[in-house]
């Protein structure tokens, strides 16, 4: 039997992979994480499951975790237990101990996806790429919302554009829809913070969760958008040659909740304190306390400016609008879908490199099908500035 092997796979992101797999037949999913009991949970949460699923205790990050690998001998390892931000070596982001996970399920002769939406982690995933297509198998890093969906929606709609100027993107989820603690330690991780940004041409520093925008989408209202620091900022220019400028933003839907933070950033920028994770508990349990307000609904917009082939100026909105708390799938989504072409033997060769071109938008989407998930489209034509 083909075995899949989630890590955190009753987190946020690691159970939603779990639910989603546990449709298919032939398989064995092995939820695991540091505590048995919710790995158990999960499994009892799916009578209904096509596959096997077998939780268990195991620790990503302690000694024994490649003996354990070998001993189980899966196929497909999926990594959702982040942050991944904590994984990096400021002083060698390429060392060793920052991809001793991967490196792992390499050793052990199975491919590895993870969720990272790490910049520096996903984009210094080419380190183990000589390793990776020597062995025949596949590391994937940025299986997520970002860089994957992003760079899928782009694709979808770049023939076009005789030239790509612009893209924007922005996430905003809903304050009713589960939060993740990792995601909370991310964001809390660079806000405040300086990183570099393609802005007209130029790279330039800007600062995380600041640069504040305010996005309107039609039937659900208006959202504050703030700076984040996503592997999209290096990996699109860097697919997009032609590209001036790469913008990413995201949101939270209670005004009090996001104008906070971004408030509390600017300590951060007048040195304070060197940065905002030690409040993430009780920012996380304030959160959670104010979740009956709001809305379920979130969104994902990626925004395209250029020039059409008529030679005119050229907007293109994609928006992916998640209703009924459903906005935790779409991350969760891109592991799906490659854990199931690689167990069907649909990717040759090997290799280390972010998620980019590895999918189709249609089949990312295909693969969402039962949600409560809709895309909305719209082209606008724009005087030369």
């Amino acid at each position: 039997m083909r075995r899949i092997l989630v890590l955190g796979g009753y987190g946020l992101f690691g159970s939603r992979v779990v639910r989603a797999l546990a449709a298919d037949a032939d398989v064995e999913i092995c939820v695991a994480g540091r505590d048995p009991a919710k790995a158990r949970s999960v499994c009892d949460s799916l009578p209904d499951a096509r596959a096997t699923l077998t939780p268990l205790a195991i620790d990503a990050q302690a000694p024994q975790f490649g003996a354990q690998l070998r001993a189980l001998r899966p196929q497909v390892v999926i990594d959702t237990a982040g942050p991944f931000q904590g994984r990096i070596d400021a002083r060698a982001p390429a060392a060793a101990d920052t991809y001793r996970v991967p490196a792992a399920v390499l050793a052990a002769g199975a491919h590895s996806i993870d969720l990272a939406d790490s910049r520096m982690y996903v984009g210094g995933i080419g380190a183990l790429d000589h390793t990776a297509k020597a062995a025949g198998r596949w590391v994937i890093s940025g299986a997520s919302s970002v860089p994957s969906l992003t760079a899928a929606a782009i694709e979808s709609q770049r023939s076009a554009f005789s030239r790509l100027d612009k893209v924007e993107a922005a996430i905003a989820p809903g304050n009713r829809t589960p939060r993740g603690w990792a995601t909370t330690l991310a964001i809390l991780g660079y806000a405040g913070q300086p990183h570099r940004c393609l802005i007209d041409g130029a790279w330039r520093e800007v600062h995380g969760w600041q640069s504040l925008r305010r996005l309107k989408v039609e039937g659900i209202g208006t959202r504050w958008l703030a700076r984040c620091d996503v592997p999209d900022l290096d990996l699109l220019p860097a697919r997009y040659p032609e590209l001036r400028s790469v913008e990413f933003r995201a949101g939270l839907e209670l005004g009090r909740m996001h104008l906070g933070l971004w408030l509390a950033t600017w300590a951060v920028r007048a040195g304070l304190t060197r940065n905002l994770d030690r409040f993430a508990k009780p920012l996380f349990r304030l959160s959670e306390y104010w979740q009956r307000i709001g809305s379920d609904t979130g969104l994902m917009r990626v925004t395209l400016h250029g020039l059409g082939h008529d030679g005119e100026a050229l907007r293109h909105d994609w928006t992916l609008i998640a209703r009924n708390g459903d906005g935790p799938q779409i991350p969760a989504t891109a592991a799906v879908l490659l854990a199931r072409r690689l167990l069907r033997g649909e990717m040759a060769g090997g290799g280390a490199l972010p998620c980019l071109d590895l999918f189709t938008l249609d089949a990312f989407l295909q693969t969402l099908e039962g949600f409560a998930i809709e895309v909305v489209e719209s082209k606008s034509r724009m005087e030369h500035a």
